[in-house]
């Protein structure tokens, strides 16, 4: 973890050479799956998207993934397995070549994480192992189908030449093809492709030799590796580290260093995950290779990416998220071209989209993937626009209106700027919530609005103000609990809880099993345990045993149940973050039913109904985390009509993610 401070951004602009190419700074943009390109084609929207962080200052971008085999890719993906598709990627090509980038082109195979509806192909993989993934089981293939499976990879890297692409990069990460044949957990062959290290590091190394033939030396040749596949009975960071050598010796110019498999219960890329968590892996392969190492994952703070530069833990930074977050970062960091808005890892509009097969998007930049149609101009005749309140829509609102050249005035009935991201924000693990709220008032502050904090609006006082147009994001109100002994004094609100408004005894049950009830389970679930920087000096003096630190991290001081109605907990969160939430409610002793009613509340504690009879669970404090209710009273009062918008949980409760948005078409339209 990087913890010392970087006044400046002296090696981050620093030029590099990565074979043939010729960086003009330390920045990158990874690839990543954008669902931008039915059939394969490049579109208009990939192309605009690219073209924007071009002309935003990143050095390099790669973009992919780009099937190179029908069996291995998907209509979603970037076509590159066919010289139909040339002409476009040129046209993609070009576009980032005009924004001042190099670029280059991801080769990609999925092997036994190709899924055959989207394909039309059985999987195919170096064993007929299933996969956790898709849950589908590939076809082993047969010795004689190898080359031509090589091939097609040296095939796909010749077309990105034709089409004008400065490199071409090798992906073997994330459990794709390559990293099956390389792990001992996926591949179970017998013959020169199995085994032994070296034989199952065979086929990844001669397909990187091939690629470095068939584009010659003036082309850039990166290989895409797992630092660890953070898989039991699979590679760690020392295996990684021999496999780039191959790649290296095989004729990489550089290693591109991410973190485990897609099957990994690691978190990799949510929020929870310390900001440059996996910097330890690129640091590990770049002592064992002679060329440029670039490092990934949550790496998105510019003073971060310095101090790794500067204390030798790789020699370029991936910015994939951040860029889509804020196109510009690289221009910002390095020209002092305003604040970067940040990115904050919460996947509501990036891997959750994926996941769902939409088109990606971003929860802090609703331009993110609609570049050639939501553009920032200037009206031609300005009106006066009130929005009433300053959470993440209203202030979206109007931030946007205000850019567009209206004359605004927001109005917050308390006393802070941020609503329920200053909620949401109040856990450990989800703080980062809170650098949302940050930029949005700090782009709000230097848009022009005018804002007015503690003045409640009210219908009369809209007329008087005379605007021409209200926004109406007066946010939500919890919901009141319905349940016999819901106004005990041991019963709390779970918002009451997360603010510190409310304490809390040991032993606790939480009625729900929504988004706030898993935040508010997790948050007491970790309370007493010991935090990161206690454990590292535990450890590094020795004071106790690993296994014994390990239960301090994981046993806190309070007891903690939760009941929820429903089949399952955690409905309403992203698919791309649930599964590590759950994860940590196991990990840290939550006790949750489900498919449970609750009957009632009393100083004993919570009688509940599983469906085999009522029974007690004894509680000193009952939260109430049961939802929340739209608080429209003004929506109600001002009526429907032009020039009346009503956004975010005014309307109804929804995601950040969907507030802002909605926030941000209100002061498109306006």
């Amino acid at each position: 973890m990087i913890h010392s401070p970087v006044a400046s951004v002296v090696r981050l602009s620093e030029p590099i050479q990565v074979g043939p190419m010729k960086l003009k700074n330390r920045m990158a943009m990874p690839a990543m799956h954008l669902n931008y390109t039915m059939g394969g084609e490049v579109s208009d929207q990939l192309v605009a998207f690219y073209a924007e962080r071009a002309r935003g200052g990143v050095a390099l971008i790669t973009v992919g993934g780009c099937g190179v085999d029908l069996a291995g890719g998907g209509p979603m993906l970037i076509g590159l397995h066919e010289d139909r598709f040339i002409p476009g990627l040129r046209r993609l090509a070009d576009a980032i070549h005009d924004g001042g980038s190099l670029a280059v082109a991801q080769l990609y195979h999925a092997g036994r994480y190709a899924y055959t509806m989207f394909t039309g192909q059985p999987a195919v993989a170096p064993s007929a192992i299933p996969s956790k993934l898709t849950r589908e089981t590939p076809r082993a293939l047969a010795l004689d189908e190898i080359p031509a499976v090589q091939a097609s990879f040296a095939e796909a890297a010749r077309r990105a030449v034709e089409a004008g692409f400065d490199g071409v990069e090798v992906l073997g990460s994330a459990g794709y093809l390559i990293s099956q044949f390389l792990s001992p957990v996926t591949n179970h062959r017998e013959d020169e492709y199995g085994g032994s290290f070296e034989n199952r590091a065979r086929f990844g190394q001669e397909i990187v030799q091939q690629v470095r033939a068939a584009v010659g030396p003036d082309t850039g040749v990166v290989v895409r590796v797992a630092g660890s596949d953070f898989m039991p009975g699979s590679h760690g960071s020392d295996e990684s580290a021999a496999a780039s050598k191959l790649f290296q010796e095989a004729g990489a110019d550089s290693i591109n260093v991410t973190g485990g498999w897609h099957e990994t219960r690691v978190p990799q890329l949510s929020m929870g995950v310390p900001r440059g968590a996996y910097l330890y892996l690129a640091r590990r392969i770049r002592e064992a290779v002679e060329v440029p190492v670039m490092a990934s994952n949550r790496i998105s703070k510019p003073a971060m990416a310095e101090a790794a530069l500067r204390d030798g833990m790789a020699d370029i930074i991936n910015l994939g998220r951040p860029l889509i977050a804020d196109p510009a970062l690289p221009n910002k960091v390095l020209r002092g071209e305003g604040a970067p808005v940040h990115c904050v890892a919460c996947n509501q509009g990036c891997f959750d989209h994926v996941f769902k097969g939409m088109p990606v998007r971003c929860m802090v930049n609703p331009r993110a993937g609609v570049e050639q149609t939501a553009l920032l101009s200037k009206v031609k005749r300005p009106r006066k626009v009130a929005v009433v309140g300053g959470g993440p829509a209203g202030m979206m609102a109007a931030l946007t209106a205000a850019g567009r050249g209206h004359e605004v005035v927001l109005m917050e009935r308390g006393l802070l700027l941020g609503g329920q991201l200053l909620l949401a924000g109040s856990t450990e693990d989800r703080a980062e919530l809170l650098v949302v709220a940050e930029d949005l008032e700090r782009r709000l502050r230097a848009s022009g609005a005018e804002i007015r904090l503690g003045e409640e609006a009210t219908a009369e006082g809209l007329a008087e103000l005379g605007a021409d147009a209200v926004i109406v994001a007066t946010g939500a109100q919890p919901v009141a609990a319905a349940l016999p002994g819901a106004d005990h004094p041991s019963a709390v609100q779970a918002w009451d809880v997360l603010s510190g408004k409310a304490l809390v005894g040991r032993r606790v049950v939480v009625v729900g099993g929504g988004p706030v009830a898993v935040d508010v389970a997790r948050e007491l679930s970790q309370r007493g345990t010991l935090d990161g920087e206690t454990l590292r000096f535990l450890l590094v003096n020795e004071a106790e045993e690993p296994e014994r630190l390990r239960q301090a991290c994981l046993h806190g001081t309070h007891e903690v149940t939760m009941v929820e109605l429903k089949a399952r907990a955690g409905e309403g969160i992203g698919k791309s973050t649930r599964w590590s939430l759950i994860q940590d409610l196991k990990r840290f002793a939550v006790e949750t039913l489900t498919e449970t009613c609750v009957v009632g509340i009393s100083a004993e504690g919570v009688t509940v109904d599983s469906g085999d009879g009522e029974r007690l669970l004894p509680a000193d404090t009952v939260v109430l985390a049961m939802g929340a209710a739209a608080d429209d009273a003004l929506a109600g009062a001002l009526g429907e009509g032009d020039g009346i918008f009503v956004v975010g949980d005014a309307k109804s409760p929804r995601r950040a993610y969907d507030a802002i948005h909605e926030g941000f078409r209100a002061g498109m339209e306006v």
